[in-house]
């Protein structure tokens, strides 16, 4: 329905922004992912968005690439998996890597998100194998493979440097220091 919103990036939190347009702040929520790469408060800003509506709800989702947005709603087609679990996913992992755990069945890696169990991971496994295959392949993860193995730099070194992003040291510098 809305597919993207574009304004005045007038609050940036980590888990939220809202975006003035027309005299209007929409409070969309973001992962973290996205959160890196936005600019600073003050400065125009366009998301791409998934308005979820419940019946007692309309919340805004955001997304800074197109993956993003695409992992998120095929993450939220799997029963159980909502808008908010779907988020924290991504704001775990990036998406290349969440499609590498999807694709290669590393139930492991998956049930480290809060809120994942073993029983979660592997429904997400089971579901989303054959959808998250495209996403995998685009982001350069070889079809078939199995390995788990964490590879240095990887998604610890990732979640090394969304830590100190989170406690604000710029990208750049954070990347440096977890080199």
């Amino acid at each position: 329905m809305i597919d993207w919103i574009e304004g005045l990036l007038a609050a940036k939190e980590l888990d939220h922004v809202v975006l003035e347009v027309g005299g209007l702040g929409f409070r969309i929520a973001i992962p973290l992912s996205t959160y890196e790469a936005l600019p600073d408060a003050g400065s125009r800003a366009r998301l791409l968005t998934h308005l979820h509506v419940r019946e007692d709800e309309l919340s805004l989702y955001g997304f800074a690439s197109a993956d993003e947005k695409r992992a998120f709603e095929t993450a939220t087609g799997v029963s159980g998996i909502g808008p908010k679990l779907a988020l924290l996913l991504l704001s775990t992992f990036s998406v290349r890597r969440l499609a590498e755990a999807v694709t290669t069945g590393d139930v492991a890696t998956l049930v480290r998100v809060p809120g994942v169990g073993r029983k979660t991971a592997e429904r997400l496994v089971v579901e989303l194998r054959d959808k998250f295959e495209h996403l995998a392949l685009e982001a350069g993860v070889p079809s078939g493979r199995r390995s788990t193995a964490i590879v240095p730099g990887g998604e610890r070194g990732e979640g090394a440097i969304k830590a100190l992003v989170t406690l604000g040291f710029p990208r750049a510098q954070a990347s440096d220091a977890v080199r």
